[in-house]
């Protein structure tokens, strides 16, 4: 089966126009294309790789493992591994998975069936360990940002195996 070959490179990770990265791109929303190249989030090459279709070669050629993505997804990003664990549950189960900096969240989940550019996200999504302590602050915060763009409020619980726990939270007036 063909790959997509992709360069990891200064925190980048592109590939040039091919079929594969064209028809991948118009099925599941991977990439992001820009002047005739593909642009990838860590998350979408590491899930791409693990999926085995892509090649993610370093600046000196050499094919990247997945357990070596890892690691250096890991050391840009401490919580890197709690957020692939909710990514990669997410895409596994068919919804369309994108970043969501600009919305200070983690991630944007689109309903399936629904491509970006076709309509809104339904869900914002921000993935937790299951050991981790949210302040009642910070849980308002979040709920805000959902409410404030239209969204719903998704937490990825993630337990020490990276089984993910989904919870939807909502406003709700009495």
């Amino acid at each position: 089966m063909e790959k997509i070959v992709s360069i990891y490179s200064n925190d980048i990770i592109m590939a040039g126009e091919s079929d594969i990265a064209k028809d991948i791109y118009e099925k599941s929303r991977f990439g992001e294309p820009k002047a005739k190249k593909y642009y990838y989030s860590l998350f979408e090459a590491l899930y791409l790789v693990e999926e085995e279709k892509m090649d993610l070669l370093d600046d000196k050629g050499k094919i990247l493992s997945s357990d070596s993505i890892l690691r250096k997804a890991k050391k840009l990003e401490p919580n890197f591994w709690v957020k692939y664990c909710a990514y990669k549950e997410m895409r596994k189960r068919g919804y369309i998975v994108k970043t969501a900096l600009k919305f200070g969240a983690d991630f944007r989940i689109y309903d399936r069936g629904v491509k970006p550019g076709d309509d809104h996200a339904k869900w914002i999504l921000y993935p937790v360990h299951e050991r981790h302590v949210f302040t009642w602050y910070e849980f308002s915060a979040k709920n805000r940002v959902a409410h404030s763009t239209k969204k719903r409020l998704l937490l990825g619980v993630v337990d020490d195996e990276g089984d993910v726990t989904f919870y939807e939270v909502a406003w709700t007036r009495p």
